[in-house]
């Protein structure tokens, strides 16, 4: 399931996108969030078939081996307990799966060097040992597909194979990869075969997941179309600055804020503000945080003075605010 967080940070990305682009159609920033929030699917479902191929070519490794004209007595009979896998066989045979991985096809042309060499490394973890020794059981086989799987996500050959697919995709790896982890670690043995839906980053079907993603394009709407006017706020608030030479980051940061604060009535102020000040701890510069933090408390104070803030339901916590209020 998206987080709101990880929303924010997409539409932060196609507002940057907008202002870069020789195309300045609000329209069209909408379209491209939805599209790419749709192939975090695809994402996702790459970063697992990543795992399966590495099982794939250590089934040819070992095969060659095998016919080495002097072969060791362990290459001719190999343990093949991590190729016989059972996890990653229901994952394979699962039929919503491979629909949603056919376009994984051919993706590893020209990649086999990368994974054997991943797969020679893997072999010698201590992770790997453990498992060939330990007690077979789909627990087992679980356990170290989720550890290969963890071990591949920081790969960096194979990351760059997955990510020169889509430029967002660099941006976006690291929390799909926390996904389908805790979606893989989810799948039980009881429950998990063939015909089991695959779940999705993002599901159009869940209501919930849709009303997100309408939360996303709106924000991303209001930000852009507003800008103007958020920037006129802005600038006046500024004390010992200059417009022009405010990290531009840090405007589109604002922007969003005073989107968020005045046109989406049910989060709290303190919400948008701290969701802010993260985002400028991943995105913008070391001094951002601090800027961002208390240019949004003298923003808010006028603005809900002036009626252009307006919460309700749970966005009419205020606590924070009210406190400083008093305080000055």
């Amino acid at each position: 399931m998206l987080s709101r967080h990880f929303l924010r940070a997409k539409v932060l990305q196609e507002v940057y996108a907008y202002y870069c682009s020789e195309k300045t159609s609000v329209l069209s920033s909408e379209k491209s969030l939805t599209h790419n929030i749709e192939r975090l699917n695809d994402l996702g479902i790459t970063q697992i078939a990543m795992a399966l191929q590495l099982l794939t070519e250590a089934e040819r490794v070992t095969e060659e081996a095998t016919q080495k004209f002097i072969a060791t007595e362990s290459e001719r009979n190999p343990d093949r307990r991590l190729l016989e896998n059972e996890f990653a066989r229901r994952i394979t045979d699962n039929y919503d799966f491979k629909k949603q991985s056919e376009h994984t096809v051919g993706l590893w042309e020209g990649e086999q060097s990368r994974f054997r060499k991943a797969f020679s490394t893997f072999k010698e973890s201590k992770q790997y040992k453990d498992y060939m020794t330990s007690k077979q059981s789909f627990a087992a086989d679980k356990d170290i597909f989720l550890k290969l799987f963890r071990f591949l996500m920081n790969d960096e050959g194979l990351r760059t194979t997955v990510v020169e697919r889509s430029l967002l995709w660099e941006d976006d790896f690291d929390q799909v990869a926390q996904y389908e982890f805790m979606t893989l670690k989810a799948l039980d043995e009881a429950n998990f075969n063939e015909a089991t839906p695959w779940p999705k980053v993002y599901d159009d079907r869940s209501e919930t997941e849709r009303e997100a993603v309408d939360f996303a394009v709106k924000l991303l709407r209001d930000t852009l179309c507003n800008a103007e006017e958020s920037n006129d706020i802005i600038k006046s608030h500024l004390k010992g600055w200059e417009f022009e030479r405010v990290a531009q980051m840090d405007i589109y940061l604002l922007d969003m804020a005073l989107a968020e604060l005045q046109h989406c009535p049910s989060i709290p102020e303190r919400v948008t503000v701290d969701e802010y000040i993260e985002l400028s701890k991943e995105f913008s510069t070391d001094r951002s945080r601090l800027f961002i933090n208390g240019l949004l408390d003298r923003l808010i104070l006028e603005l809900r003075s002036a009626g252009k803030i307006v919460k309700t339901g749970r966005g009419l916590y205020q606590a924070d605010f009210d406190e400083k209020r008093e305080e000055e």
